[in-house]
């Protein structure tokens, strides 16, 4: 075994649409903006994570920044592969004598079609990946707050990621029913944008939205503690002349509210699928939420009192399941539900 550990390297990877988290040794070593910027004419990459995603809008001709995942599954193989490989030799910075071979559990929507599943399969093994496993995001979510996936007893999970929310309830170490919705965190994101462009008539990018989400974001019209207004700056659609609106948190609510509703609706509906004696177990227990879309500001209340069944937030929602797909890897033996 000692020598196996010495020529395998093993990494547990969160391939998320808006962040890419890859565990080694049970630490996070990588947790970077699922983004790359491409030379244009030689293909070759110039960045990669955070460095990619500060040029991001600001690019000239030759340069051009890709998101390699779009709702959740792989959009433009090339960028995809040459993202893990990028981020693998973060970890891998140290010079080597020899090629490590590399053993990987990677996560994937629950809702992923065949053509999915084997375009992360493909770029995961194109980036050096010799024994990869998958794991579907809800289970690697459940295992990463502590829940014992394998007990008779049913657990539900809400993912709210950057490009699909997963709903799925879990129970004897598989997922019984789920649903999968292409509404989430780059959903919310466009809302805002187009919401600044008819309510203020200014343009935002992508950044910015993602910031005014960041600062006022929220699920409800009445906080407890509200967040102060949060003043953007944009170019008047009408003039091109600056200007500086503030934003408060009830025009967001205002403005996501569509997008939350159709959450609550994929909820309601994995509910209606659910065995009566699961059922009986979730409302026990309460449906946990977890991924950058849990840290909306009242998003738990929002739910439980439109679902009548208590919501928790993971402790950590944006490394859960990170942190279930690095047990997972640890367990690759034993968990039968890992797909090869």
């Amino acid at each position: 075994m000692g020598l196996f550990s010495l020529f395998t390297q093993e990494y547990a990877i969160d391939l998320g649409t808006a962040n890419t988290i890859i565990i080694h040794n049970d630490k996070v070593v990588v947790d970077e903006p699922s983004i790359v910027a491409i030379e244009q004419s030689t293909g070759k990459l110039v960045a990669i994570g955070e460095k990619a995603r500060q040029m991001h809008g600001k690019t000239h001709m030759n340069i051009k920044t890709v998101r390699p995942l779009k709702d959740g599954v792989i959009a433009d193989f090339n960028a995809a592969e040459q993202m893990i490989r990028g981020m693998i030799k973060m970890v891998n910075r140290r010079t080597q004598f020899f090629a490590p071979t590399l053993r990987m559990v990677v996560c994937i929507p629950s809702g992923s079609t065949e053509v999915e599943i084997r375009a992360v399969r493909d770029s995961s093994e194109h980036a050096g990946g010799r024994d990869v496993y998958l794991i579907y995001e809800p289970m690697a979510a459940a295992i990463g707050m502590g829940i014992d996936v394998e007990e008779p007893s049913g657990s539900m999970v809400v993912d709210i990621g950057g490009g699909t929310t997963e709903v799925a309830v879990i129970a004897l170490g598989g997922i019984v029913c789920n649903k999968s919705i292409r509404i989430a965190g780059d959903s919310f994101t466009a809302d805002i944008q187009s919401y600044m462009r008819h309510q203020h008539n200014i343009k935002i990018g992508e950044r910015t939205a993602e910031e005014i989400k960041i600062h006022v974001g929220s699920a409800l019209t009445d906080l407890e503690n509200p967040p102060e207004d949060y003043v953007v700056r944009g170019p008047n659609l009408m003039t091109a002349m600056p200007v500086e609106i503030p934003i408060s948190y009830q025009e967001i609510a205002h403005c996501l509210d569509k997008s939350i509703n159709k959450v609550e609706t994929a909820v309601l509906s994995v509910l209606e699928q659910t065995p009566p004696e699961l059922y009986g177990d979730i409302v026990n227990e309460g449906i946990f939420l977890t991924g950058g879309g849990a840290l909306m500001r009242g998003l738990d209340r929002r739910l439980t009192d439109k679902i009548g069944i208590k919501f928790h937030v993971a402790d950590d929602p944006l490394h859960a399941v990170a942190r279930g797909t690095g047990i997972a890897l640890k367990n690759v033996e034993n968990f039968s539900f890992l797909m090869r």
